[in-house]
């Protein structure tokens, strides 16, 4: 009829305008950590836009309602809950916000295939049905008008790895589990709303045919009884120096001269410093094994490197990665404490752009001589990262220099190209006579074998009558081949050019300003309370409270107990190896390996997610079931019937295409009321 044919019409309109507002308000949403957070919510025809607050300028995240189902979740508590969820466990999640944005304000973790809400009350919450109902049926209408050719202004997206963008999720044998990402409590929290919801009755459907939930601790909120990874929390502090030689400056007090005298009186030049116990006043209160980590904060840049097309842009990408693990530097002159044998580290860094997580696990394999081996790790964005250093210190009279001899091995998985990188010493001058000093120094290479891409670097040393601006400086070039494409200058904790030869322009390779090293990727680290026996901070944490507390006597007399320990242990053990935990060592090639590494390039249609637990680096897949010698997935019965039942909505909802007209009109007029 014409009536239906207009109200089709004013419908279809309504879809491509994005000032259609259907009902916004406030709602309290439950994240992954079972806490809940105030946000405004903006219902559109076949959109859930979600701010956090009216102003709708700072954006969470948008859900697509074409992927959902909505189902009700009566609560003993105050308020009424409901629960929008995909049917075959897929994201619910846009890509992109209303304005482009591709990371949205970070509130608290959500769950990437359903999400929980609370209304103020049960009329508000009936309200938000009726509207969710009414935008689920647009949200069907707008796709069939899609395959008749009509195009729409909603961005879609049939991903189904896609996720929220602002947190990393393990998901394991249908639960969401999640390295603990603090959310900010705001005022509308409180505790009880924290905790979890008891367990609902299990009675008669009285909703007007509505579906509704039994339990709240359903498998998709609840961790299962599977693997559990390790939870995880963003770091609070860390120290960090500013660019420049000042930050490279020790001046040592009265006291600690005559520490440094008494024990300069037990060296000779060229001896190994790795038997000699340093003052505690020296040293940096967290391990070496902490500190190799510091050049993954910027892993997202090895992210972008995997996707480059050329060789040429590969190493480039590399080496700026590569320089952005020199600028974070603590405060004067400072060493790390020298990793227990058997002590272990780990941590790992959120990636938001493309929900994936990075991996870090050091082991100190060995004391004499003292090797520290690790194994870094993101298989979803295509890299692994493993070496081994060997720390070793030479005493020069006025200066001692600590050489990191060893090499790490980038790999790109799908590639199966293989970069192996050296490192820098640090010199350390002015121990007798002048300012003490630190700096960097020596040749350093980057080398593809495959590509025969190939870097080298070189860490400049102050020249004597050198002024401010000849401080760490570094010059490089990059070749392919034979043929020199590029080269590269400046200095090391600031800004780097990079010299194209072919086209002769100049532009910044990298530097570390304020924007950043602010937008660089937040370090995840284990709470020192689940952390084993030997894990760095737990281990140290006497000495550390001790430095931190400028004790130097206690810091030293905590760091005898550790180390006498170790003495004693080693005694103990006599001719005995010592067999590390997570790294064995290859007799062939003289190297640490990882003993639970997976080169495997990562596989969209079976992993799920990479998570870590009790040092392991591990991938949940998919579980495939054989049938007459065929792999297929269980879920493909149940993908049939969904799409039977869609299609049949599909038509019912076509036939009764006026009556969401009057829809629209009886659910604006409920909101005034409510509000009024």
């Amino acid at each position: 009829s014409d009536e239906k044919k207009r109200a089709t019409k004013e419908l279809f309109s309504a879809l491509k305008d994005p000032s259609v507002v259907i009902m916004s308000n406030w709602l309290k949403i439950r994240g992954s950590l079972k806490s809940w957070t105030k946000l405004w919510c903006a219902l559109k025809p076949g959109v859930l836009l979600i701010y956090k607050t009216p102003k709708t300028d700072h954006w969470v995240g948008t859900i697509l309602l074409s992927a959902c189902k909505l189902i009700e979740r009566p609560s003993k508590k105050d308020g009424f809950c409901f629960k929008l969820y995909h049917p075959l466990d897929k994201s619910i999640w846009a890509v992109k916000g209303p304005k482009g944005e591709n990371v949205g304000s970070i509130t608290q973790p959500l769950p990437s295939n359903y999400l929980i809400f609370r209304a103020a009350s049960e009329s508000d919450g009936r309200c938000w049905m009726d509207a969710l109902e009414l935008a689920l049926s647009c949200s069907s209408l707008y796709k069939l008008t899609a395959k008749a050719g009509k195009e729409g202004d909603i961005s879609m997206s049939s991903d189904s790895n896609l996720s929220v963008h602002f947190s990393v999720f393990v998901r394991l044998n249908d639960t969401v589990l999640l390295g603990n990402h603090h959310m900010e409590h705001d005022g509308f929290s409180d505790k009880s709303e924290r905790e979890a919801h008891d367990d609902w009755d299990t009675t008669a459907n009285e909703n007007g045919g509505r579906l509704t939930e039994e339990s709240d601790m359903d498998q998709s909120d609840e961790l299962s009884p599977g693997p559990q990874a390790t939870a995880y929390v963003e770091q609070s502090t860390e120290e960090m120096a500013e660019a420049g030689e000042a930050s490279q400056v020790e001046t040592v007090s009265e006291e600690n001269k005559g520490l440094i005298w008494s024990l300069l009186k037990q060296l000779r030049p060229g001896m190994d410093l790795s038997k000699v116990v340093l003052p505690t006043f020296i040293l940096e209160p967290r391990s070496f094994l902490d500190k190799l980590s510091d050049y993954y904060y910027h892993a997202d840049l090895l992210s972008q490197a995997a996707l480059e097309e050329s060789a040429y842009g590969r190493i480039k990408q590399v080496l700026r990665w590569y320089l952005s693990g020199f600028y974070k530097k603590p405060k004067g002159l400072k060493k790390p404490y020298n990793p227990i044998l058997g002590e272990t580290f780990r941590c790992c860094w959120l990636h938001p752009q493309t929900n994936s997580c990075t991996f870090y696990i050091a082991e100190q394999v060995s004391h004499h001589p003292p090797i520290s081996a690790f194994y870094v790790c993101n298989r979803k964005d295509g890299f692994s990262i493993s070496g081994s250093i060997l720390a070793k210190s030479k005493f020069y009279g006025n200066s001692l220099s600590a050489i990191l001899d060893g090499k790490a091995r980038l790999l790109f998985l799908s590639r199966d190209e293989e970069y192996v990188i050296t490192m820098p010493y640090a010199h350390c001058k002015g121990i007798l006579y002048g300012t003490m000093t630190l700096e960097l120094g020596g040749k350093v290479t980057i080398e593809c074998e495959k590509t025969k891409c190939f870097t080298e670097l070189e860490f400049k040393l102050k020249p004597f009558l050198g002024g401010p601006c000849s401080v760490n400086q570094i010059s490089g070039k990059i070749f392919v081949g034979e043929e020199l494409l590029a080269t590269v200058d400046g200095h090391w904790d600031s800004e780097v050019f990079i010299h194209e030869k072919r086209s002769g322009q100049q532009e910044t390779l990298w530097n570390p300003s304020p924007e950043i090293r602010s937008g660089r990727l937040k370090r995840q680290v284990v709470q020192i309370d689940q952390q084993g026996e030997f894990e760095s901070e737990r281990l140290w944490q006497h000495v550390t409270s001790a430095i931190m507390d400028r004790d130097q006597l206690r810091a030293t007399q905590e760091k005898f107990v550790l180390e006498e320990a170790q003495r004693r242990e080693a005694r103990e053990r006599g001719d005995k190896p010592w067999i590390p935990r997570l790294f064995h060592h290859d007799s062939v090639s003289s190297e640490w390996t990882y003993r639970h590494m997976d080169a495997r390039p990562w596989d969209p249609e079976h992993c799920l997610v990479q998570f870590e637990k009790d040092g392991v680096i591990q991938t949940h897949e998919k579980s495939l079931r054989q049938h007459n010698g065929l792999s297929y997935s269980h879920s493909w019965a149940s993908q049939q019937k969904v799409n039977l039942e869609l299609q049949h909505s599909l038509i019912y909802q076509v036939k009764d295409i006026a009556l969401i007209e009057a829809s629209i009109t009886s659910i604006q007029k409920t909101q005034q009321d409510i509000q009024r």
